[in-house]
């Protein structure tokens, strides 16, 4: 579906879709707290109960950018999954244990699924830690 002025009608269409997919729950950046507010609209309008919406902070670049493909930041590798997931648990401010930062994604997941605190979440954007490639252990060790 296009708008009188040639745009596909993007928020209609993720409304449609998570619909389509009985999503129940959101997890975004802040910077789409507007998009949240004209989507929560829309489900209202066509009879559905909207989504739980969660809005973290941005990770910004030391110059103040947002980190994103179209920004050029570098892409997270899948080979480190569990420290860029304490990385992000860290940034996020969940404090997750240091004895942590060296288990495999599916540990540090389940605790964080166990621990999440949503009000430990501050600001709306910071300045992202650089992501771990090693576990903070073996980087002490010679």
């Amino acid at each position: 579906m296009r708008r009188k002025d040639g745009l596909f009608a993007y928020q209609l269409a993720v409304v449609v879709d998570d619909i389509a997919q009985s999503i129940t729950h959101v997890v975004r950046g802040a910077d789409l707290l507007g998009a949240s507010a004209a989507q929560i609209a829309l489900f209202r309008l066509l009879g559905h109960t909207p989504p739980h919406y969660g809005h973290v902070p941005l990770a910004l670049s030391h110059e103040g950018q947002k980190l994103s493909k179209q920004n050029g930041a570098p892409a997270l590798l899948g080979a480190h999954a569990g420290a860029n997931l304490w990385g992000v648990l860290v940034f996020l401010n969940q404090n997750p244990p240091e004895e942590l930062a060296c288990a495999n994604a599916a540990e540090i997941l389940s605790w964080a699924v166990q621990h999440w605190c949503p009000s430990r979440i501050h600001g709306l954007s910071r300045v992202a830690p650089v992501v771990a490639t090693r576990c903070p252990a073996e980087e002490r060790d010679p």
